[in-house]
């Protein structure tokens, strides 16, 4: 199965395209939101299911592009066909990726390369080199958060992939 796994921003988002009986990322990017919109309008003819991270209320004022980015959640799941889709949250993701609410980024991008093969060059094979690139290559930036959710998602369900 073929999972569409968002991490949304204000004004990009990162993408990544994750096969979950392969436990596979198959393409990947950071666009435009406009793009991402396209991306999900395109995606359920080789997609079968959405999830996308979301954002949660920790009782902390927010500024206006986190406003932003809850109305691109919207237009996204909108536009991917509003089935077949799940949302994510941060909080979940760390506890189960590390175990930890107080989990920081870099422990979640460390609890991903573990789960991959070291196949790669480099100090660090899963990712890689340009020459003997890794299963991870290219995941860079917010990618790591898309690919968190892909990962997340794909734990837990699979029993129904």
């Amino acid at each position: 199965m073929i999972l569409l796994a968002i991490d949304p921003g204000p004004e990009k988002s990162a993408w990544l395209d994750y096969d979950t009986d392969a436990k596979q990322v198959v393409a990947a990017g950071i666009q435009e939101n406009d793009m991402v919109l396209n991306l999900c309008d395109r995606a359920p003819k080789h997609c079968h299911y959405l999830a996308i991270e979301m954002i949660a209320s920790y009782g902390m004022a927010v500024g206006a592009s986190t406003f932003e980015t809850c109305v691109w959640i919207g237009r996204f799941i909108q536009a991917f066909g509003m089935c077949d889709y799940d949302l994510a949250y941060r909080k979940d993701i760390k506890l189960h990726l590390c175990g930890s609410l107080r989990a920081k980024d870099a422990n979640v991008r460390q609890a991903l390369i573990d789960r991959f093969p070291a196949t790669g060059g480099g100090k660090t094979p899963q990712i890689g080199t340009k020459q003997r690139p890794g299963p991870l290559y290219g995941i860079k930036s917010h990618l790591w958060s898309a690919l968190a959710v892909a990962v997340y998602w794909a734990d837990t369900h699979e029993e129904t992939t």
